[in-house]
């Protein structure tokens, strides 16, 4: 099946990001799932054991994948020009981020990715991704596994999620992309702030909270936490973002008089 252009150039847009893996043949395995079903952008954030052997050898062929992966230290990097970042986990533990199923997350993914960059993170093997990382994210997803036992490989969690997406973009037809294409509400028409400009935001927002006295050290974390939840709501566009930014530096030289 030859897939229209349009939806190929989508998948260009989305990227896995694989957060502290820890086990090598993981990241060759998820290669391999994500070259079988076409995608190409695999992201690494502090792996334990990269580039490796047994990587490779887990890789079986999609090398053109596992060695163009980009790496890096921390994972605002990883996302830093994505504006809407999924993370895979069934719980957001009490914290306010809407957890929606695997297909609902691909239908969003695949719309936002006709002009914008989309990342799905995938946590550590051992217990996922930690509160700070579910923070960065818009949604929380959850795959379409046994309540009993949920506890799926990375390198399947992969496997699944990519196997969505390409069905998704197959089942789309031209008709239907042009529909989406048109509409005056898509996610894709929208400029919103992406994750570099969030992040540096926070930094000037709390900077200027902290001159003020409004934000101490003994409720920082949980103020912070709260912040970013509210603005990951919001979802922050561009010019938006201008007002916002400044607003902060109006504050700033004030405060500085």
């Amino acid at each position: 099946f030859n897939m229209n252009d349009t939806v190929v150039d989508r998948l260009e847009n989305i990227r896995f990001a694989l957060i502290n893996t820890s086990h090598a043949g993981n990241i060759g395995a998820a290669a391999r799932a994500m070259k079988v079903m076409g995608l190409k952008q695999l992201h690494l954030i502090g792996p334990t054991d990269y580039p490796s052997a047994e990587a490779t050898a887990r890789a079986s062929g999609a090398d053109d994948v596992l060695f163009n992966a980009d790496v890096h230290d921390t994972l605002d990097q990883a996302i830093a020009p994505c504006t809407v970042v999924f993370g895979t986990s069934a719980r957001n533990r009490g914290m306010d981020i809407p957890v929606i199923d695997l297909a609902e997350a691909v239908t969003m993914m695949i719309d936002a990715a006709a002009s914008q960059k989309v990342a799905l993170l995938f946590g550590k093997e051992r217990y996922g991704m930690t509160n700070e990382e579910m923070q960065r994210c818009h949604y929380l997803v959850r795959l379409p596994a046994n309540p009993e036992y949920s506890s799926l490989n990375l390198a399947a969690a992969v496997q699944v999620a990519a196997y969505e997406i390409r069905k998704q973009c197959i089942e789309q037809s031209v008709e239907q992309l042009t529909l989406l294409e048109n509409k005056s509400t898509t996610v894709a028409e929208v400029p919103f702030a992406d994750a570099a400009k969030m992040q540096s935001f926070y930094e000037h927002l709390f900077s200027v909270m902290h001159e003020v006295d409004f934000m101490q050290q003994q409720n920082a974390d949980s103020l912070a936490q709260k912040l970013r939840m509210m603005f990951n709501r919001l979802r922050i566009e561009k010019h938006e973002m201008d007002i916002l930014r400044g607003f902060l530096s109006a504050v700033n030289k004030n405060i500085k008089k």
